[in-house]
C-alpha cells in the first residue's frame, strides 16, 4: 500500500512484479461521485464487500493500451488530480477504483479505507494503490 501521490511507473511496476496481485487505487466516496466511477456491479456479494468501481484508463497525456506500469501511473495520478473529469477517463480500464466508506477504518476496517485513511493522515490526498501479494505458486500470502 502507497498513497497514490507516490505512484510512479516504478511503484507501479514494482507491485505488479513482486506483488503480482491486482493493482487497485483506493479512493474516496466524494472523489469516485465527482469522475461518475458506478459501482461495477449493482449487488455486491463478495466476502468483504469491497466497492469496486468499473476500471479506468487516462485516455490522455500519451496513455496507450493502459496496461504499461507508465500508463497505469498516469491513470493513477488522473485518479487523485483535480483537473480530471469524467471525460477524461476510459472504461473499462487497467486500473480498479475502490470506493472507501465514509469514516474510513472505523466505518470498514478493510485495505480500501486503511489506504484513504492513510494517505490522508500522511499530507496527501486521501487515494492510495495496493496490490494483494500473491505467493510464487499463485496462491494467496498470508
Amino acid at each position: 500500500i502507497t498513497a497514490a501521490a507516490n505512484a510512479n511507473p516504478e511503484v507501479v511496476n514494482f507491485m505488479a512484479k513482486e506483488g503480482r496481485g491486482l493493482i487497485c487505487a483506493p479512493i474516496t466516496e466524494a472523489r469516485a461521485e465527482a469522475l461518475q466511477l458506478d459501482l461495477m456491479v449493482g449487488k455486491n456479494t463478495v466476502l468483504h464487500e469491497t466497492q469496486f468501481t468499473v476500471s479506468v484508463d487516462l485516455l490522455k497525456d500519451g496513455v496507450t493500451t493502459g496496461i504499461s506500469a507508465q500508463d497505469r501511473a498516469k491513470t493513477i495520478q488522473a485518479l487523485i488530480d483535480p483537473a480530471t473529469r469524467p471525460e477524461d477517463l476510459g472504461k473499462p480500464g487497467h486500473i480498479f477504483p475502490l470506493k472507501a466508506k465514509n469514516g474510513g477504518v472505523l466505518r470498514r476496517a478493510g485495505h480500501t479505507e486503511a489506504a484513504v485513511d492513510l494517505a490522508r493522515l500522511s499530507g496527501f490526498e486521501p487515494a492510495g494503490v495496493l496490490v494483494e501479494i500473491l505467493n510464487d505458486d499463485g496462491s494467496m500470502a498470508r
